[in-house]
């Protein structure tokens, strides 16, 4: 939608950009009472968000298993990216590294969640007790799943992405899955974008785009991560093109033609 962003208080006259807060009331004294004090609207899908993942990263520390937090990780993982858009102000912003590693993380561990409940790796001999990263292994005894979902627990709210060649196998179609549906998201945002600033070369990126991200999601995510990653360079390589680098449509074209 498009919306004025600077706002006044008609109470206290504060001022403040709604872009930035997402906030109606004042941030000065709290009133409702406010009215727009610039004439454009500007294309908005962006509101703040914040994720903490600390007191998970507490329980887990204090010996809980990661399928006990699970729930929680999943639900704040979600509600983080429910607020989250690409346009802000008018302005396109990039697919971000933290809206990439939370939806993974929502991704990862629900999917690592489901199979320990149900038992998936519960008949291997080593399936049960205490892995060597001292959190109780539960029925999955997936070591390098725990491993990679304890590193996204850990950095996922500062954008801190696993590297694709570190991608634990039994979590390859969930990040795959999770990388589709955020190349979904943005790809609807920048085609909202190019409503206000039509462009044929990004948008003939755009629809190539899209058939990938729906090719990835027809194969169930479950593609070499390299590949999800060439995904998310091109759209990256679309954005800055759109923010004035004109070189920048030929390496979103390059990482396109790396998967057709």
């Amino acid at each position: 939608m498009k919306i004025r962003g600077e706002r006044e208080c008609k109470s206290c006259g504060a001022r403040w950009s709604y872009y930035e807060t997402g906030e109606t009331a004042c941030p000065e004294c709290g009133s409702l009472r406010s009215v727009a004090v610039e004439d454009e609207r500007r294309r908005h899908t962006d509101s703040p968000a914040e994720i903490d993942l600390g007191p998970y990263r507490s329980s887990l520390a204090d010996g809980a298993a990661i399928v006990d937090v699970a729930d929680g990780v999943e639900r704040d993982c979600r509600a983080y990216l429910r607020k989250r858009g690409f346009i802000r102000g008018g302005e396109l912003l990039p697919l971000d590294d933290t809206f990439l590693a939370v939806s993974e993380l929502r991704a990862a561990i629900a999917d690592y969640s489901r199979d320990e409940r149900v038992g998936v790796a519960g008949s291997h001999p080593a399936a049960r007790g205490t892995s060597s990263l001292g959190v109780d292994r539960g029925d999955f005894g997936d070591e390098d799943a725990e491993r990679y979902l304890l590193s996204l627990i850990r950095g996922a709210e500062d954008g801190e992405r696993p590297e694709p060649a570190d991608v634990a196998d039994s979590l390859t179609a969930a990040r795959g899955l999770a990388y589709a549906s955020a190349v979904e998201d943005y790809r609807e945002d920048v085609s909202t974008y190019l409503e206000d600033e039509p462009d044929e070369g990004a948008k003939r990126i755009l629809e190539r785009v899209r058939d990938q991200q729906k090719r990835l999601h027809a194969l169930g995510g479950d593609v070499e991560p390299e590949i999800a990653e060439e995904l998310i360079d091109a759209c990256r390589a679309l954005e800055r093109y759109l923010n004035g680098e004109s070189e920048s449509l030929a390496e979103a074209t390059a990482h396109l033609d790396t998967l057709a």
